[in-house]
């Protein structure tokens, strides 16, 4: 039978977790409440969605966040002015910029401009570079929150073969790393696949985990996975059904559901523990700031 990973509830107890370290940490010692800062550029529904979630989320945990929104056709220039505004403000901890960006903006270049010690979704190279050579760093919120909710739910990571599906900055590449360090949650051997890989099928059907985030709805489906495998599924497509709208993840859930051993649910799954996972980066970028102030 297929459990379900709950990265819903799981989030809502790690909620708790922040709190009582926030309560006994900062709030105890007279400490400044962490603050997270938000750049959202354009008026993208999705970037809208997730980033009321994000600042819905720390209401939740009693936190600060401020929220600069941009007009779609602002420059590269006007949106890096408003980074090294951010780099330079004492008192946010870390902030992020909402990604995807337009095709105006060089991606690259706008990570590049983050201050690493500020940078709580993990992408500049050298917390980046840092975790790939295990070192301390901010690691990027989703991936992050996939071992998190491997660990929590007691899933054996070490001496199993694990498939990533898709290469991203923001999933693929850094799960991959992680998955494999030599630490309790890693010591994976992991193949990094995408949606070019031929006979993909090949490799998830002999995976015991496999984490898929290539945003194709139903990509993975029942005939290409073993039985008992994990299956993570990142993927979140929004699919019209007439007038309405639903979401949809990368894994065709009817035909995997009863033959994978635990799944995550979309939603409920990965999304939930990426925002939880932002916000322990910053309460961890507090406390770091709060250290090098003394």
């Amino acid at each position: 039978m297929t459990k379900l990973l709950n990265g819903k509830k799981l989030a809502i107890e790690i909620r708790k977790e922040i709190s009582k370290e926030i309560e006994k940490k900062i709030r105890n010692k007279k400490k400044p409440i962490p603050h997270l800062g938000i750049i959202l550029l354009g008026n993208n529904s999705s970037s809208i969605l997730y980033v009321n979630r994000k600042i819905q989320e720390c209401k939740n945990i009693g936190i600060q966040s401020s929220l600069i929104h941009l007009p779609v056709e602002s420059s590269e220039n006007e949106l890096i002015k408003e980074i090294q505004k951010m780099n330079q403000n004492p008192l946010i901890d870390g902030f992020i910029v909402q990604l995807p960006l337009q095709k105006h903006i060089n991606t690259d270049k706008i990570i590049l401009s983050i201050n690493p010690k500020k940078d709580v979704d993990g992408f500049h190279p050298e917390n980046f570079g840092k975790m790939s050579l295990n070192m301390n760093a901010f690691f990027p919120a989703t991936a992050l929150g996939i071992l998190t909710l491997l660990e929590k739910y007691k899933i054996q990571i070490s001496g199993k073969y694990t498939v990533v599906i898709g290469r991203s900055r923001i999933v693929g590449r850094p799960i991959s790393i992680l998955m494999s360090r030599k630490k309790n949650i890693g010591n994976s051997t992991v193949t990094l696949t995408h949606s070019h890989t031929p006979n993909i099928k090949y490799y998830t059907k002999r995976a015991d985990i496999i984490i898929i985030s290539v945003g194709i709805p139903g990509f993975l489906t029942g005939k290409m996975i073993k039985k008992g495998a994990v299956i993570i599924d990142v993927g979140i497509n929004r699919i019209k059904n007439g007038k309405n709208l639903f979401l949809k993840g990368d894994v065709d859930f009817h035909s995997v559901y009863g033959k994978a051993s635990y799944l995550t649910p979309v939603p409920g799954g990965v999304g939930p523990m990426t925002i939880i996972m932002l916000i322990k980066n910053t309460l961890r970028a507090a406390l770091n700031r709060n250290r090098s102030s003394k």
